[in-house]
C-alpha cells in the first residue's frame, strides 16, 4: 500500500457557503484563507474534496 499525500490549501473565502461545504471544509482540518494541510490521498478525502473542488487547490505534496 502506498502512503500517497496530498497538500491541499484554502484559496477562497467561505462568506456565502452552505452549512454541508464549511463543515467539509474544517473536516479537512482548514481554517482560514490560505491555510495548507497534508491529508492522506484516499477515497474519503478525495470525496470531500470534490464536494469543495472551487475553494481549493490540490497538489501532490513534496517529500511525503
Amino acid at each position: 500500500m502506498t502512503d500517497r499525500k496530498i497538500k491541499i490549501t484554502l484559496c477562497r473565502s467561505l462568506i456565502g457557503c452552505h452549512v454541508k461545504r464549511r463543515r467539509t471544509i474544517r473536516a479537512l482540518g482548514l481554517r482560514r484563507v490560505n491555510d495548507t494541510v497534508i491529508q492522506p490521498d484516499n477515497p474519503s478525502i478525495r470525496g470531500m474534496l470534490r464536494m469543495v473542488a472551487d475553494l481549493v487547490k490540490v497538489e501532490p505534496a513534496e517529500g511525503a
